[in-house]
Order: structure tokens, then C-alpha cells, then sequence
């Protein structure tokens, strides 16, 4: 029944999301980016898909971190505009997807003051859906304690940081733990969210989110190697939300090497396809392979009816678009153009 009445109050936006899903680059529009010389010309190239002069107004020379800079002024405008025009249950889920980037901003700001940046260059790198009013106040925390009294109670965040509440000191390692904590309580979170709301979109986001999970369960694994992060840690730090929980997470826990990590990850022949690199190219490495299927899954999203998970796949797919473009924009800027196609295909 509830998808019988999904289009009373989502049918627009899905449709709009579709629409804006429509625009995203294609293979021959890549085609053509891989051919510029400069940067000047991929400007051109981009004013003539459905980006248009959202370049035009930028002065000479162009740099691909302005590009950067432009294309996620158009995802936020999209963004935004279904943001304004949805209602409940569709203004939380949107709500649950800006929240990664408000602990990526934290983050930031956090390990940027610890190295002594300023913090107004540090607000000009945040993500601009990530932002939130006591942003600038984040560098007067000394410890995670502090950041979630004095600055994180009152914002949407504090659910997932009350169970990493510690009075450990700031530093690298410390500020590395924090950030997987809370990433793993805000996936949980959402993930029972989308369980709550049950039909399509429950079916189709807890797959997505499950992978999320996975896919981070195996990066900690592996970049905790050779490092002073003991195993104890690692497992506390793996959402338990994946298809690797809870035997997968439990083996990976006393994984020591890359092989053992690749090992529990073959009894999943999707995470088996990612690791097998006899069929993926040398030079694409673990972290791009993660990044092709994802964009898999999240085209296959929108090949199913009546659902949130449309706007998730949207935000991801067009993450990934940027990467790409901004790929290429570096490669032709630092003449690197026998890598200028390693970018991750959508379609």
C-alpha cells in the first residue's frame, strides 16, 4: 500500500532526481574530456553537456581544485531544491545523507587545527552539504569529550558521537579512531532507519549501506597494518550492519596480512570480483575497484520504482562524476596523460 501512495508526496522529487540523475556524464562525453590539452578546453568541452557555463564567470588560470569548487556549488543547489520541497519521511532521509558530511567536516577542522591551520582556509575545504552553524567553534575542543559537550549536543550529530565520548587528548591516531566511531554509529543509524521504513526503499538502501559498512571494515583492516592500532580497536571500529557481519568481521578481526583480508572477502563473490586482480587492471588499485562497484549499485537503484534510494544513488553517482572530472583535470594539468584514463565509468 505505501507504494501505491509513494507518488502523493514523492512522486515529483523522485522524478526530479531521475531527471537530474539524466544529466550525469556519459562514455562519449568522457570520450571527449581524455582529448583536451588544457584546461581551458575541457571548460569548453563541459559547456557543451548539460554542466553548461558554470565555468564562465572563473577567470584565468583555471585549476582543477576552482573546478572542484564549482561542481559541488551545482550539486548543493540540486540538493537543496529537493531538500526545501520534501516532507517527512523523505526530509529525515535527505537529512541522514548530509550528516557523512558533517563528520567529514568535523573531522577536517579538527586534524586541521591540531597541525596548526587556520581555520578559515579550513572552512573554505569543507563540503558545503556537511555544513552547520557551530562549525568554527570545533577548533576549541581539546578533547572528544569537549567537542560533544560544548559544541555537538545540539546538533544532529550528538546521537552518533555519545558512545565515543573518551577524555583522551587530540592527536593523529586518537582523531582517527573518533572519526571510524562515529561513522560506524551514524551507518547503524541509518540503517535502521531505512529498515523502518520498509518496502523498496528499505530493500534497496540497506544493500548500498551495506556495502558502505563492508567496504569500511575492510580499508580499516587493511590500513591497520603495521600501525599501533591493535585488533581489539579494529573491531570496534566495523559497523555491524554488512554482509560481513558477524562471521566475515570476527575473521577479519585476525586478518595479518593483505591475503587474509582477500581470503574473507572471497566468500562474497562481489567482494571476491573486487580483489581478484586478474580480471581488474594493475594499475587500478583496491580503493577504484570499491569505487566501480559502488557506482554499480547505485545505477541499479534507479532501475527499481517508488523509493528513496534514488536520492542516496544520486548524491553518490554524482560524487563520483566530480572525481572524474576533476581526474582528468589534474592529469592534463600535470601533463600525466597516460593516466588521464583511469577514471571510474558510471555507465
Amino acid at each position: 500500500m505505501a507504494e501505491f501512495l509513494f507518488n502523493i508526496d514523492g512522486g515529483y522529487l523522485e522524478g526530479l532526481c531521475r531527471g537530474f540523475k539524466g544529466s550525469i556524464l556519459k562514455n562519449a562525453d568522457y570520450s571527449n574530456l581524455v582529448q583536451c590539452e588544457t584546461l581551458d578546453d575541457l571548460k569548453l568541452q563541459l559547456h557543451s553537456t548539460d554542466f553548461g557555463p558554470f565555468l564562465a564567470d572563473e577567470a584565468a588560470p583555471l585549476t582543477p581544485s576552482i573546478i572542484d569548487e564549482k561542481l559541488r556549488e551545482i550539486l548543493v543547489t540540486e540538493f537543496q531544491y529537493l531538500r526545501n520541497q520534501a516532507v517527512q519521511p523523505l526530509a529525515g532521509f535527505l537529512d541522514f545523507i548530509t550528516y557523512g558530511y558533517m563528520i567529514d567536516n568535523i573531522m577536517l577542522l579538527i586534524t586541521g587545527t591540531l597541525h596548526q591551520r587556520p581555520v578559515v582556509e579550513l572552512i573554505s575545504k569543507c563540503h558545503p552539504l556537511g555544513r552547520f552553524e557551530q562549525m568554527e567553534a570545533v577548533h576549541l575542543a581539546v578533547s572528544p569529550s569537549d567537542l560533544f559537550n560544548a559544541i555537538l549536543i545540539d546538533t544532529p550529530l550528538a546521537p552518533f558521537f555519545t558512545e565515543c565520548i573518551s577524555e583522551q587528548d587530540m592527536n593523529d591516531l586518537n582523531i582517527e579512531i573518533l572519526r571510524n566511531s562515529i561513522y560506524k554509529s551514524y551507518l547503524e543509524a541509518f540503517y535502521d532507519y531505512c529498515k523502518r521504513l520498509g518496502g523498496t526503499t528499505a530493500d534497496v538502501m540497506c544493500e548500498l549501506l551495506a556495502f558502505e559498512a563492508d567496504r569500511r571494515a575492510i580499508i580499516i583492516t587493511i590500513n591497520a597494518f603495521d600501525t599501533a592500532l591493535s585488533k581489539e580497536v579494529c573491531a570496534n571500529l566495523y559497523p555491524c550492519c554488512g554482509r560481513l557481519f558477524p562471521d566475515g568481521l570476527v575473521a577479519l578481526e585476525h586478518a595479518s596480512d593483505y591475503n587474509q583480508v582477500r581470503f574473507v572477502a572471497s566468500h562474497h563473490p562481489e567482494y571476491a570480483a573486487i580483489f581478484d586482480e586478474s580480471t581488474n587492471s594493475s594499475e587500478r588499485s583496491l580503493e577504484n575497484r570499491f569505487y566501480m562497484y559502488e557506482a554499480k549499485l547505485n545505477v541499479y537503484s534507479f532501475m527499481r520504482q517508488f523509493h528513496f534510494g534514488v536520492f542516496y544513488s544520486y548524491v553518490k553517482l554524482r560524487e563520483q562524476e566530480f572525481r572524474n572530472i576533476v581526474w582528468i583535470a589534474e592529469c592534463i594539468t600535470q601533463k600525466h596523460r597516460m593516466k588521464i584514463d583511469n577514471f571510474v565509468s558510471i555507465f
